[in-house]
């Protein structure tokens, strides 16, 4: 794995496990959840058939998959990985999910609960 500073370590299942527990922590996300998207992650990056692989993208399927299970651990897993300067940057993140929420809900049901029903 490539980390943003260049340096290069092995991919390392312990430490993402242990990112995602702090992000985690309570929230009603199971030992089991975390546990099952680190072999997601694990298998993904194998899939790539690559040597290396940049723990940028490592990240993003991470947060990818976090997002799906719990968005307040998702949010808590971005600040620290993404390293938000301030706060307008975390609230454009928020943004940014809300409206991707809105937009599955859309999707998945056809209507957008805020306006009485109606696509």
């Amino acid at each position: 794995m490539i980390k943003k500073n260049g340096t290069r370590e092995e991919f390392n299942r312990e430490k993402i496990l242990r990112g995602l527990i702090r992000a985690a922590e309570k929230r009603p996300v199971g030992a089991d959840e975390m546990s099952k998207i680190v072999d997601e992650v694990e298998n993904k990056v194998r899939g790539l058939g690559e040597n290396e692989v940049s723990s940028q993208i490592i990240g993003e399927y991470v947060m990818n998959l976090l997002a799906k299970v719990d968005e307040i651990a998702y949010i808590r897993f971005a600040s620290v990985y993404r390293q938000f300067k301030d706060m307008n940057v975390f609230m454009k993140e928020l943004k940014d999910m809300m409206a991707k929420e809105k937009d599955t809900k859309k999707t998945t049901t056809g209507k957008d609960k805020n306006d009485g029903g109606e696509a």
